[in-house]
């Protein structure tokens, strides 16, 4: 018997996933439709959501069109104000204080297009959102929900009337409604929640879902701290006749971290160009050619002590020769689990172009570690106070930066920087340089360092910002502790709050990367 239908061309095909970049434009056109009259999303706002907790947003596709979406943060709820407004909770829409050790799914954005409302598309992605909580073990989602039909009653009744007759079933209310139907539980009515918000008269029904597979972890109730154990090398630089020579030098700074239980030991930049005093090569552009040689010996010997020594390494950085036949300055983060990241450096200096013709990165990068996210800002990019900036709002809490420089001036550069970073991103940041010199070797023959430790500049932090810094020009290590939990209380609720606090109506730092 044939079929008289083929019954694929009537399917349709809804689904729940995560959102991507490329589904921002749909987005952006989507919520014109949904959100007359109120400031929309940016795409700096989106992008900035997918960079910090990409499954957080999630996006509702029918046969291939972007038909809703909805996005959200992890906080601690109990660190905001019992009257917080969305701006608030959201650092104005872009999440940057997004806490992946919080407690609460915080959701700021559901949006169905009109076209395709009562097709239980809110529901999915509601859905989607509470899966999400109980993957993560969250205890609960809240919510700052509008009450758009509100202007109609505002005559006749307070928004706490408004609400409760909602509740109480006497008054549809197409969000409100939606929600108590969705297990969402009413705390409180909170003013001024969103300003651009006319229909609902700038009010908003704080509510929450409660997580009952919700397991409390003892470790995450009780935990006041998060130290981080970092031994910065102040490295001399000195003629060797092999490789092995540096091999062996590199070792002992190794176990010298390792026998201190540190979690990173840090190289500074470039030190591998030691190896250009047993080269016998005149010409400086050639030399760093015949160093590259050295970079898949230099990649073993840093993965092998990673693992061995059980820490994380930053390698410094070392001139690297790619397929495109160009010369890079590359850090590598090499992991005690035996994987490995690298970051090229941005911004290249005179010196490095005229001597060695070094091309530049183009990219900047944020590496999850075992002690929390990290970046590599390589000696001259560590000047460039966007690069930081990026880093941060992607997750970063420290930033390392191996330099080396010939003369005071240029290590000032690096140093003050190096805190002005600090302090204005409520960072750690991590300065470790060379040492000595190398009279052999043509625009590598003096150097000027004195490596530290930097911290954000408040009461609970190190007196001057400092947790620990080296002697000038002496080879030695600086074995310091940061702690990461410190950190995250002061971006809350430090005397300043300078991440928390920018003014992005009047200016933002654009990542043109995505």
């Amino acid at each position: 018997m044939s079929e008289q239908f083929d019954l694929s061309s009537f399917e349709k095909s809804m689904v729940i996933r995560e959102m991507t970049h490329d589904d921002i434009e749909s987005i952006l056109r989507m919520q014109d439709e949904c959100f007359p009259g109120m400031d929309p999303w940016e795409r700096a706002h989106l992008e900035s959501h997918l960079n910090i907790f990409p499954e957080g947003q999630f996006v509702a596709e029918l046969d291939g069109e972007i038909i809703g979406s909805c996005s959200s943060l992890i906080i601690n709820f109990d660190e905001y104000d019992d009257r917080h407004t969305w701006d608030d909770v959201t650092d104005e829409g872009y999440i940057t204080n997004h806490n992946p050790d919080g407690y609460n799914l915080y959701g700021i954005e559901v949006m169905v297009h009109p076209d395709y409302r009562r097709m239980r598309v809110g529901q999915r992605l509601y859905e989607a959102r509470k899966d999400l909580a109980r993957a993560l073990n969250l205890k609960s989602i809240v919510i700052g929900g509008r009450i758009p039909n509100y202007y109609k009653y505002e005559k006749e009744m307070t928004p706490r009337e408004y609400v409760d007759a909602v509740s109480r079933h006497k008054i549809y209310d197409p969000v409100l409604s939606f929600q108590l139907m969705n297990d969402f539980t009413l705390m409180r009515v909170n003013p001024d929640y969103l300003p651009d918000d006319k229909a609902s008269r700038k009010y908003a029904t704080l509510m929450e879902w409660n997580n009952i597979d919700y397991k409390p972890q003892s470790k995450r109730h009780f935990k006041t701290s998060y130290p981080v154990r970092i031994c910065v090398v102040q490295y001399q630089m000195r003629q060797i006749t092999s490789f092995e020579d540096l091999a062996g030098q590199v070792e002992y700074f190794v176990d010298v971290a390792s026998d201190a239980y540190s979690d990173f030991v840090v190289f500074p930049e470039i030190f591998t160009t030691q190896l250009m005093s047993f080269l016998d090569e005149p010409v400086p552009s050639i030399a760093v050619r015949k160093m590259t040689d050295y970079t898949e010996a230099y990649i073993e010997l840093f993965t092998d002590l990673a693992v061995r020594y059980n820490v994380n390494i930053i390698g410094g950085s070392h001139f690297v020769k790619e397929e495109d036949e160009e010369i890079y300055n590359i850090a590598y983060l090499f992991r005690r689990d035996g994987s490995i990241e690298k970051q090229y450096k941005i911004h290249i200096t005179p010196n490095e172009r005229k001597w060695w013709g070094i091309s530049a990165g183009d990219a900047v990068r944020v590496f999850d570690t075992d002690c929390g996210k990290i970046a590599i800002q390589i000696c001259y990019d560590i000047e460039f106070p966007e690069l930081a900036r990026i880093a941060t709002d992607m997750g970063a809490n420290i930033i390392f930066t191996p330099f080396n420089t010939e003369d005071r001036q240029g290590y000032l550069r690096v140093r003050y920087c190096a805190q002005a970073r600090a302090v204005e991103n409520q960072v750690y940041t991590v300065i470790s340089g060379t040492v000595g010199n190398l009279p052999q070797t043509e625009n590598m023959d003096i150097q000027y360092a004195q490596s530290a430790i930097f911290a954000p500049s408040d009461f609970e932090f190190a007196r001057d910002g400092i947790v620990g810094e080296t002697n000038a020009n002496v080879e030695m290590v600086l074995i310091g502790d940061v702690d990461l939990e410190i950190l995250r209380r002061q971006r809350q609720d430090g005397t300043v709050k300078q991440l928390k606090d920018r003014r992005h109506d009047v200016y933002r730092v654009e990542y043109k990367k995505s």
